[in-house]
């Protein structure tokens, strides 16, 4: 079994406190590959921002449970010599057993997410409570959900969403002993979130989706003061690399993500942790289309690699410094 700590690693309790209190949410990457990781690591670095790095059960098995384990370590030591020791946590995204947040703690991740929202709401409790009593023997950070998100999202499929009801999530964080509770306020996973007649044309022609559930989040901080809330499914999709993707062969039709106000506004509440993954998919396949597109002749992945890792870090910047609000918060 490897510890997280030996790798560097922290766990999120310290974080999302510091996260609480000052306003702000905490990066959540998913990653799959080593340009992932150097973007993530190389904005985070510029931007002396804290991050959680995140690895989806579908991402442990394309890139393989050891080399994650040791991806990781780089992360920490990559940070180092940039000259940041940027504080990163290596998160499973959804797990959906016992058995594999299990295995994740034994290959050296600090944080698990035990998604048990498929099954109803005793068997969630159930569930989520095993997970924390072995999680928490090893100092491992635990997040918890209640509600179902709609979408898409490697395993993890829903064709409706649930939201989630303010009234179970007293006691299903007592009965739990969750270290942080995803909820369900209007967000969904994938690029199409949204369909277009769901949304309202503004001013300059724009598809803007109905707004988030800023009632329930409020009502859930009421009931649970100073606790962590996680929002999944919360990628913008920057029209703008929407249109780089489809001009050079791309087929993202009505690709609808949240507004970034709406982000920024969910990071100043209990909301101290925002997860980001389809946003990173579509920085980096527009850059590599473009480059494939506008150089044929080209065949070294590098050559294509490289600006996809560019373009995601000047992403991950962005978010950031004025979505997230986590800028110099370490």
């Amino acid at each position: 079994m490897t510890n997280y700590k030996d790798l560097g690693l922290v766990n999120s309790r310290e974080l999302f406190a510091k996260a609480l209190h000052g306003g702000y949410a905490i990066p959540a990457f998913n990653f799959n590959n080593m340009e992932q990781m150097q973007a993530i690591v190389q904005a985070c670095v510029e931007t002396k921002s804290p991050v959680i790095l995140q690895v989806s059960a579908g991402a442990r098995k394309y890139a393989n449970q050891t080399l994650l384990r040791y991806m990781a370590q780089g992360a920490v030591e990559y940070a180092k010599e940039l000259g940041v020791n940027v504080p990163i946590v290596l998160h499973l995204d959804h797990g959906d057993s016992f058995e594999l947040c299990r295995s994740c703690i034994e290959y050296g991740f600090s944080s698990v997410m035990i998604d048990g929202s498929s099954h109803t709401y005793s068997q969630n409790v159930e569930l989520t409570a095993k997970v924390v009593e072995y999680a928490h023997q090893y100092g491992v950070s635990v997040e918890g959900e209640l509600g179902v998100l709609a979408g898409v999202e490697d395993d993890v499929i829903a064709e409706q969403h649930t939201y989630t009801q303010p009234s179970e999530v007293e006691d299903f964080v007592a009965k739990t002993g969750v270290d942080s509770l995803a909820i369900s306020i209007g967000t969904s996973h994938g690029a199409n979130k949204f369909k277009p007649e769901q949304c309202t044309l503004n001013a300059e022609g724009i598809l803007v989706p109905p707004p988030l559930r800023f009632d329930i989040l409020e009502e859930i901080e009421k009931r649970l003061p100073d606790f962590p809330i996680v929002l999944h499914g919360a990628s913008s999709v920057p029209q703008d690399q929407v249109a780089i993707i489809n001009k050079y062969g791309g087929a993202l039709k009505d690709a609808i993500g949240i507004p970034e106000e709406q982000l920024r506004r969910a990071a100043k509440s209990a909301v101290c942790k925002i997860n980001i993954d389809s946003d990173g998919r579509i920085a980096m396949t527009a850059a590599v289309r473009e480059i494939l597109a506008t150089k044929p002749a080209e065949f070294d992945p590098r050559k294509y690699l490289g600006p996809a890792r560019d373009n995601l870090k000047a992403l991950y910047m962005h978010k950031i410094i004025n979505v997230l609000g986590s800028a110099n918060r370490i």
